[in-house]
């Protein structure tokens, strides 16, 4: 008889975590600097970065949920809609320093314009990993919500009446 594994997720600590999430999320920006800059070619820059971004994002994700936070598996929906809203936040950062270089530079080189692309999408980069960490990917929740009481402890040695609303409103 076969012995059979145990399917537990293994959470990695923040540096191997953010280690992972630069060698995944770096892949995946450094492909999508190249393919924003290939499809740029035929339609308006901010539409390939849109498109880009997009399809970037679904994929990204996808690693982190399997390799970078341990989630054991594919994204869900809920994580994938989460992440959308710091994918729109790299979107408008990579599109804000790809007008300011343009705006100070009349004709810049498509090396110049990689270095500001990348350089806007690893800040963006790293603010997406305490996002995904903390928010989309967290673990124990529970634990978290359980630590902190919902209620203020009443002391045993006195009863405490239920404060009427109008009184605190009308307080001196």
């Amino acid at each position: 008889m076969k012995a059979v594994r145990s399917r537990q997720r293994v959470v990695p600590g923040s540096v191997v975590a953010f280690a992972r999430f630069v060698l995944c999320g770096g892949g995946v920006g450094v492909a999508s600097s190249f393919a924003v800059a290939a499809l740029a070619s035929w339609v308006p820059w901010a539409l390939a970065n849109a498109l880009v971004t997009v399809v970037s994002t679904l994929v990204a994700t996808d690693l982190h949920a399997r390799f970078t936070f341990g989630a054991g598996g594919r994204a869900t929906w809920r994580q994938h809609t989460q992440s959308a809203g710091s994918a729109a936040a790299a979107y408008a950062m990579t599109c804000v320093a790809m007008i300011a270089l343009r705006a100070s530079v009349e004709s810049p080189g498509a090396v110049c314009e990689q270095a500001v692309y990348l350089s806007a999408s690893a800040l963006a980069g790293v603010a997406r990993f305490a996002v995904l960490r903390l928010v989309v990917f967290a673990r124990d929740r529970s634990r978290w919500v359980a630590a902190v009481p919902a209620t203020l402890p009443v002391p045993t040695n006195r009863t405490v009446a239920p404060a009427d609303p109008k009184a605190l409103c009308h307080a001196a």
